[in-house]
């Protein structure tokens, strides 16, 4: 590392130690609140030294980035909740004693690293971030309330919490001097980015109510400041709290809170890990270095298990320490490891100074991290349920309900309890929204029509009696609370005169047991009524085919009524309605010639004319009639089988239809009056028989019988106007 490089890391390492060192004393300061102010020292060091350990941890582990290690507000609430649970438990009341709860705490922790470690190495950092955000807004709304409340007392210059009963007594000894000197702080730490772009604001903030509060002091009103952070017996950390973990072990009465002691690690590993993966990410986009999630979780969980083990508390990803380390220069470990000997020095030769800072300033400290510390999307979906439909307002009040409840049992109650709770009211929100009608919307045959384009009569059929072809769009999972709504919504179209049922799985996430199961007693009720049911954008080899063909459901139905997309089960749905309206008329036979659209208003001599004009084509099945690009100078009609145009998409595994020109219908007629090349390509579905018109042959006719070229070109006028309404509407139903 050349020495510009290295004057880099030590920037940023120096400009983050001095961000993380206030944050630490605040937050171990937070954290063992409960104790009461005798333990305030332990506090301060147990937040020093789960920064430095949990750092050197990590880069011992090889954490190669700017990423910087410190206790973070929702890890500190969790362990204050901890720790005021201890103080109000049996067994603490039988023992009255601070240093033990201490003990129980750190083995709180050490068993919550070991669970984190757990979760990285099963590779489990993907499935951490599965909790619901209602619950993690919840928690982190819970946690910002909480610090806000706690850091009340100090900001007023009072010693002692403030006690609900007593609030306007208490109150009447508050110290205006010390306030003004924690709103000026709060000010320049939410401000203190305009005064310099170098330092941050946290910075700015701390040291000028650091500068006020000694400004008054000096001045002579000392008796009018709040306290500052007080003695700190400073020892080098180590390995004492083991003892005290193996005690806790082997001494019964103790073992009445493991249960709880479980409990409380598992819910502080859950939020520390999702808190580490969502830093993470952000960072990722700051540092533009990937990082292994798994592999941070497990640096993380062991850095934590060790940190308790010499008197810490547990640590995260420290955004804005991380922030100030890469804006200083640091790019790799070293400079997180100059950060954490920076304050490990700080400890070691100032801490009678950091014994010195008032506790006024650190309280404003955290009164902006707590205020930040408020979940930004929870006003946002208090505005989305203002603007909100009716439909969509209930599943936003679930969330807001999850919120508010977890909010309110975590600030209230017990931490244990909000989880589970959080966890339960979650659960039934997901199947409450999940039993809502899977149907997305249902449209008649009438109404939506396949791309294949038919003779005028066979079309004038379909518009009166397409609405017998009903189709089902689906949406979300079919599971046991969606499927038996399907079911009755089938019953219904039936009774109502349906004899074609297509289910549309194109936007179905998931199908389970019972959904197949559904699917197959439908299929069996239709059928004894005879009618069909068919299945559309299924793909055999897809998941969702595999999974509906062990099912037995496309046996069931078999082959032949399950389709790749929904245009080819429309055209089979037509194919069916026209067969069961009209029977099976002429089937094989040619098209009549005279009663082709495209000779409308014609006389039987006009007719015979133009039909010794044109030429007999024949094409075999699969052959191509023409290709995109070719010249195209002939108009085509089809007196026998059926032509596809079909394209496929760059990475596209298969062709996709645009239209399917049936017998009597007319292709290639827009080359023909542009004059230029062929737009698409043209296949025969099946043998082909067709008549076509040559460009020299039309200009000929134009000259010498031009009434009846104009009746030609407004007949195509009128077919290619049909084509483009029929077009729209298909456009408008697809987007609506």
């Amino acid at each position: 590392m050349g020495s510009a490089s290295l004057r880099s890391e030590f920037a940023g390492g120096f400009s983050s130690a001095v961000v993380t060192l206030p944050l630490s004393i605040g937050f171990g300061l937070f954290a063992l609140t409960p104790l009461g102010e005798r333990y305030a020292g332990y506090g301060v060091l147990a937040g020093l030294y789960s920064a430095v350990i949990v750092a050197l941890v990590a880069v011992l582990l090889r954490a190669n980035s700017a990423v910087v290690f410190a206790p973070r507000s929702m890890q500190s609430y969790l362990i204050s909740m901890v720790v005021l649970q201890l103080v109000h438990s049996e067994v603490y009341v039988q023992l009255h004693s601070p240093q033990l709860v201490l003990t129980v705490v750190f083995f709180v922790i050490f068993l919550s690293g070991l669970i984190q470690t757990g979760f990285g190495a099963l590779g489990m950092g993907g499935l951490v971030k599965y909790i619901p955000y209602p619950v993690i807004a919840g928690f982190q709304n819970g946690a910002a309330l909480l610090l806000l409340l706690s850091q009340t007392a100090p900001m007023l210059g009072l010693s002692h919490h403030l006690e609900p009963g007593a609030l306007l007594q208490q109150l009447q000894q508050a110290q205006p001097l010390t306030l003004a000197i924690g709103i000026v702080t709060c000010l320049l730490m939410f401000y203190g980015g305009r005064i310099s772009k170098r330092i941050p604001a946290v910075i700015v903030g701390m040291f000028a109510g650091i500068g006020l509060y000694y400004l008054a002091w000096f001045l002579g009103y000392s008796g009018k400041l709040g306290p500052f952070v007080g003695e700190l017996n400073f020892v080098m950390p180590d390995l004492h709290y083991l003892s005290g973990f193996y005690a806790l072990l082997s001494e019964r009465q103790w073992w009445s809170l493991l249960p709880s002691m479980l409990a409380w690690a598992a819910s502080l590993a859950l939020i520390s890990s999702l808190d580490v993966l969502l830093c993470a990410k952000v960072m990722e986009g700051v540092t533009q270095q990937r990082q292994d999630h798994n592999l941070g979780l497990v640096r993380m969980g062991a850095g934590n298990l060790v940190a308790a083990t010499f008197g810490g508390i547990s640590s995260g990803i420290s955004l804005t320490s991380s922030q100030a380390n890469y804006n200083s220069g640091g790019r790799s470990g070293t400079s997180v490891l100059i950060n954490a000997l920076l304050i490990l020095a700080a400890v070691l030769f100032f801490a009678q100074l950091i014994a010195l800072i008032p506790k006024v300033v650190v309280a404003a400290m955290l009164f902006v991290t707590a205020w930040r510390l408020f979940d930004r999307w929870t006003l946002q979906l208090l505005k989305r349920i203002i603007a909100a439909g009716p439909r969509n307002r209930a599943s936003l009040m679930l969330d807001l309900l999850v919120i508010v409840l977890v909010t309110l049992v975590a600030v209230f109650a017990s931490l244990v309890t909000a989880v589970a709770i959080g966890m339960l009211v979650s659960v039934f929100s997901f199947l409450f929204r999940m039993s809502q009608s899977v149907i997305r919307r249902s449209v008649r045959g009438d109404v939506l029509r396949s791309r294949k384009t038919r003779e005028p009569r066979l079309m004038q059929l379909l518009a009166e009696h397409g609405h017998k072809v009903v189709v089902f769009e689906l949406e979300g999972a079919m599971f046991f609370g969606t499927a038996e709504k399907l079911i009755h919504q089938i019953e219904k179209v039936v009774a109502e005169g349906a004899g074609s049922v297509i289910i549309d799985f194109k936007r179905v996430t998931d199908v389970d047991t019972t959904g197949a199961r559904f699917l197959i007693q439908a299929n069996d009720a239709l059928v004894k009524q005879g009618k069909v049911l068919l299945l559309s954008s299924v793909e055999e080899a897809g998941r969702l085919g595999q999974f509906l063909r062990d099912m037995g459901v496309l046996a069931a139905l078999t082959k032949s009524r399950v389709f790749v997309d929904n245009d080819q089960a429309l055209e089979w749905a037509e194919d069916h309605l026209i067969l069961s309206e009209l029977g099976d008329v002429e089937v094989g036979a040619e098209f009549p010639f005279g009663q082709l659209d495209l000779f409308a208003g014609l006389d039987a001599d006009a007719i015979a004319l133009v039909r010794g004009r044109l030429s007999r084509r024949v094409y075999a099945s699969g052959e191509t009639v023409f290709r995109e690009g070719d010249p195209g100078q002939q108009l085509l009609v089809i007196a026998k089988g059926e032509a596809s145009v079909r394209i496929r998409p760059a990475g596209a595994t298969r062709d996709i239809r645009l239209v399917t020109f049936a017998p009597g219908t007319v292709f290639g007629e827009v080359a023909l009056l542009d004059t230029e090349v062929r737009s698409a390509t043209v296949q025969a579905d099946a043998e082909l028989v067709c008549y076509v018109l040559e460009q020299e042959v039309f200009d000929q006719l134009a000259l010498s019988h031009p009434a009846i070229a104009v009746t030609l070109l407004r007949n195509l006028g009128r077919e290619l106007s049909n084509r483009l309404r029929r077009a729209n509407r298909v456009i408008y139903q697809s987007d609506s």
